[in-house]
């Protein structure tokens, strides 16, 4: 394990003037949080897409479906319009619903634990481990009950949580292992890349992720069990479209279950080609910046830095600080005006579930029944990140929040 300061309490912050201060050195145009990095590649084998006679699912997303299959090494793969299908459909293949318990964790994004909600089970919580923010998974045997179905952990900003006593627990109560990969392409957990095993997994496509396709996601897992999904994932239909419309199809199909509706377009599949095409190349950047952040920062007694296991590749899709109180006088959300002074865009990962009105009030959650993610939660800013990200705007970014630091030390 990483070795981490001691986290200072929680410390009222002293007063400060009203506005942010407008003295400092700001950049020249705002600098958004995480844009998209497209190219003319992208944008021509759309172009061909839309000039096609195929632009819903077909052959582009059968192209985009084998070419992620093989690049994180997964038995099979089911391209969809967003890695929250991707979850809710996998939590139905397995049949969870009324009655059953998924555990998971509060510092994720609502998507997580809104698809146990729709299966009509109940999302049970465990505490995130202090320095990766990943699901703590000491405290997971104690959430396992009778009715435990499925543990659900969240490789949270691109590090992997610690899936092989995960994996232990997993076994022995005979629970689905579903991994909340949204943020976790490409990371790799003890030399195995995430999504190359047989538990289901289910990646995010959407604009500010490491590859996009705007809207979008990919389940991964054991070829049986994508099959299933793939076909719960149109309808529950025994024949898409492709195998109708195209010559040589037939006009008939068979409901088989009650399924959804989401399927990927050819038209998002011609964008995630080229995005996987350039992914390394994306990752490199990603890192190079990451490394620029951690040189800076490193000894700054006001900033708590992320932190990359030794056994693990972290994807990096978020640079996740954490400000220690007790070093500044200004608290997170002043800090945050601060940057946006100085024309940097930033974003908070994430407000924890229980402190959202309809599970804490539903489920009777306290502020403090997970310490560890409300403390970090009132401490945390993300700041930008993206290969689009050049040697200036990485420069413009560590000096807004040096300069922050320093007009702001206790």
């Amino acid at each position: 394990m990483s070795a981490v300061a001691p986290i200072a309490p929680i410390a009222p912050a002293a007063p400060a003037a009203a506005t942010p201060h407008t003295g400092s050195p700001r950049r020249n145009g705002y600098l958004p949080f995480a844009a998209p990095l497209i190219g003319e590649e992208e944008i021509a084998e759309v172009v061909e897409t839309l000039r096609s006679d195929w632009i819903t699912t077909g052959p582009k997303v059968a192209s985009f479906e084998a070419e992620f299959a093989a690049a994180v090494s997964a038995p099979a793969a089911l391209a969809l319009n967003s890695c929250t299908a991707g979850m809710h459909t996998a939590l139905a293949v397995r049949g969870i619903g009324p009655g059953d318990e998924v555990i998971t964790t509060p510092l994720t994004f609502a998507a997580t634990v809104n698809v146990v909600e729709h299966v009509g089970a109940r999302p049970v919580l465990v505490d995130v481990e202090p320095d990766t923010l990943t699901i703590d998974a000491t405290q997971i045997a104690a959430a396992i009950t009778s009715r435990t179905r499925a543990i659900v952990p969240v490789h949270y900003a691109g590090h992997p949580a610690d899936m092989d006593p995960i994996e232990v627990l997993a076994s022995a109560h005979r629970l689905l292992v579903l991994e909340d990969a949204a943020h976790a392409l490409p990371a790799t957990y003890r030399g195995r890349q995430i999504g190359s095993g047989s538990n289901p997994a289910a990646f995010s496509f959407y604009a500010t992720k490491n590859l996009t396709t705007a809207e979008g996601g990919m389940l991964t897992g054991d070829a049986d069990f994508v099959a299933r999904a793939r076909i719960l994932s149109l309808h529950g239909m025994s024949r898409n479209a492709a195998t109708r419309y195209q010559a040589g199809g037939h006009w008939a199909y068979e409901i088989l279950a009650p399924g959804f509706k989401y399927n990927m377009t050819d038209i998002q599949g011609a964008l995630g080609l080229w995005q996987l095409r350039k992914l390394a190349r994306f990752q490199r950047r990603r890192r190079e910046v990451v490394a620029a952040y951690q040189a800076a920062f490193a000894g700054e007694e006001a900033l708590e830095l992320p932190v990359e296991r030794p056994w693990v590749e972290h994807a990096w899709h978020l640079y996740v600080l954490r400000l220690r109180p007790a070093a500044l006088r200004i608290g997170r959300d002043r800090f945050i005006e601060e940057l946006a002074a100085r024309n940097i865009g930033t974003s908070v990962h994430f407000i924890p579930i229980h402190l959202h009105p309809y599970y804490r009030d539903k489920y009777h959650y306290r502020a403090e029944d997970f310490p560890v993610a409300y403390e970090s939660f009132q401490r945390m800013l993300s700041l930008p990140l993206s290969p689009r990200l050049n040697d200036q705007d990485v420069g413009d970014v560590i000096e807004a929040v040096s300069d922050v630091v320093r007009q702001y030390r206790r």
